[in-house]
């Protein structure tokens, strides 16, 4: 299972990753509903942490991204939306060889997204103390250059203005 295959098939909903149903179906190679009637027989073990549906709104807003929209799913069917830790459970619920390789390699994935994000966390903090170190530093760059705009601007200005300094007698 390529890991980059499965980063796609992860998104973003209310603050959590997540993946969708059918995106776990082709990967888990069954159909969607067989997933969903395995949730659906052990819903105890799929708490709203771990598994929700989408709302019609998430739904609108992620269809537009959501590149392998299945073509059997009824139009007015949410998906579920299920959490790491949802997806560690459907292996349980499976019960196929097939359904726990898949399930490591989505957790490995998930864990390769956190450790990325967590990088990217300290760039932008660290982007953040020279932003501020230098901006002070360049304050009067920053000042004379805003000046020397506002002085082409007010050029027709320049002309009017008392001379000082050595004059030349005509």
């Amino acid at each position: 299972m390529e890991p980059d295959v499965i980063k796609n098939r992860i998104y973003e909903v209310r603050g959590r990753r997540i993946m969708l149903d059918f995106d776990l179906a082709v990967l888990y190679e069954v159909e969607t509903r067989i997933l969903n009637q395995a949730v659906r027989r052990n819903s105890d073990i799929f708490p709203d942490d771990f598994m929700f549906r989408l709302t019609k709104n998430e739904w609108d807003m992620l269809s537009q991204i959501v590149m392998t929209y299945p073509a059997k799913r009824p139009k007015t069917a949410l998906p579920l939306a299920f959490t790491e830790h949802g997806v560690t459970m459907l292996a349980n619920v499976l019960k196929s060889k097939k359904a726990r390789q898949v399930s490591v390699a989505v957790v490995r994935a998930f864990i390769a997204l956190k450790q990325f994000t967590l990088k990217y966390n300290d760039i932008g903090i660290k982007l953040k103390e020279l932003e501020l170190k230098y901006n002070k530093q360049f304050e009067d760059v920053y000042e004379a250059i805003n000046y020397l705009l506002e002085k082409d601007k007010s050029a027709i200005d320049q002309k009017n203005r008392k001379r000082i300094g050595f004059k030349k007698d005509s």
